[in-house]
C-alpha cells in the first residue's frame, strides 16, 4: 500500500541549517510546502553533533502544522550518516534527503538503516520516506535506477553546485549547463511515477531570472524547486499551481469526457479545442495539483 504521504504537493522545498535554532523554530509562517532541515553543508564539521541535537528536539517539540519536515543527511562516505539517520528517524521526521546519491545501492543501504532504526525507536515500518540528492554526472547517468530502487523513494533533486563541479563547468545563469542533467531526471522520474525537484537559485537580488527559470522548469515537467530563502517560495507557488482559467479548462475536459465516453462518443469539441481521451490525465492532474493547493474542491 501507497504511503499516504507519497505523492503530496511539494513545490517549494525550502532549506533550513539544523545549527540555527532560529532559523527552525517556525519556518511554517513562509507557508513552504516542504522544509529541508540541513545537516550537511550548512553545518560545519565541528558542529555534526550540537546540529543533530538540536534537529532531534526540533522534531520532537515543534508543531510544523502539516508543512513536510525533510532532513538532508551527511552522504555516505562520512563518518556521520548513520547517526544522522538514526537521529531523524528518532525525532519523526517525514522524509530523509540522500546526499549525492550516485546508484541504486546507495538508497539500499540508507534504507536498511531507516528500517533498522525504525524498529529501534517504535516508529511504524515504511513510516520514513526517501528522497535521493544527485549531484554527480554518475548519479544522473544513474537516475532510472536510483528512482526505481525503494518503495520509499518519494523522488528525486539536482543538487547543481557539486553536478557542475562534477561536470566541470560552473553555474552560468543561463541553464545551459544544467540542461541534460535536467531532463534526464525528469524523464526517469515520470518513468518511474516519483517527484523530481529542480536545484536552488542563489542570486537573491535577480529575482525576474528566478522566476525566469522556474517557469522553464515547470515546462520542462518538474514537481517543484528546492529554495534557499523565503522571498522566493511565492513566485515558486505561483507558478505551480493552475490558475483559475487553467481549473475552469480542466474540470470542463473531466466532466466532458466522463459524459462523451458513456455515450461511446471518442472526439469533441471545449471551449472551441477539439479534445479526446488523450488529454483526460492532464486535466485530471491539473484538478489533483489545484484541490492540493486548496483551490478545488471537488472529488476526484
Amino acid at each position: 500500500m501507497m504511503h499516504p504521504n507519497k505523492k503530496r504537493l511539494r513545490r517549494s522545498m525550502m532549506f533550513l541549517n539544523c545549527q540555527k535554532p532560529g532559523l527552525i523554530k517556525d519556518p511554517y509562517i513562509y507557508g513552504t510546502d516542504s522544509i529541508i532541515l540541513d545537516l550537511e553543508d550548512a553545518v560545519a564539521e565541528n558542529q555534526k553533533d550540537s546540529a543533530r541535537y538540536s534537529l532531534y528536539h526540533a522534531l520532537k517539540e515543534i508543531n510544523y502544522r502539516g508543512v513536510e519536515r525533510v532532513v538532508r543527511m551527511n552522504g555516505l562516505d562520512t563518518p556521520h550518516w548513520k547517526e544522522d539517520i538514526r537521529v531523524c528517524v528518532a525525532g519523526g521526521a517525514d522524509t530523509i534527503r540522500i546526499a549525492k546519491t550516485e546508484s541504486a545501492q546507495d538508497v539500499h543501504v540508507v534504507e536498511e538503516h531507516v528500517l533498522a532504526a525504525e524498529r529501534e525507536f517504535g516508529r511504524p515500518e515504511g513510516s520514513t520516506l526517501l528522497m535521493a540528492a544527485l549531484e554527480s554526472c554518475r548519479g544522473v547517468m544513474n537516475a532510472l535506477e536510483v528512482c526505481n530502487s525503494s518503495d520509499r523513494l518519494i523522488g528525486i533533486a539536482l543538487s547543481g553546485g557539486d553536478y557542475t563541479r562534477d561536470l566541470q563547468t560552473v553555474i552560468s545563469g543561463t541553464g545551459v549547463e544544467l540542461q541534460g542533467a535536467r531532463q534526464q531526471m525528469v524523464i526517469a522520474a515520470r518513468a518511474a511515477k516519483v517527484q523530481c525537484w529542480d536545484t536552488v537559485f542563489t542570486d537573491l537580488d535577480n529575482m525576474e531570472a528566478f522566476e525566469k527559470e522556474v517557469r522553464m522548469i515547470k515546462m520542462m515537467g518538474f514537481d517543484g524547486k528546492s529554495l534557499v530563502n523565503p522571498r522566493q517560495i511565492e513566485i515558486v507557488h505561483e507558478v505551480f499551481t493552475p490558475t483559475k482559467k487553467e481549473i475552469i479548462f480542466a474540470d470542463k475536459i473531466v466532466r466532458e469526457i466522463d459524459e462523451k465516453k458513456a455515450q461511446g462518443i471518442g472526439v469533441f469539441m471545449v471551449d472551441g479545442k477539439m479534445i479526446d481521451i488523450a488529454f483526460y490525465e492532464g486535466a485530471v492532474r491539473t484538478l489533483k495539483l489545484a484541490k492540493a493547493a486548496g483551490i478545488y474542491e471537488e472529488d476526484l
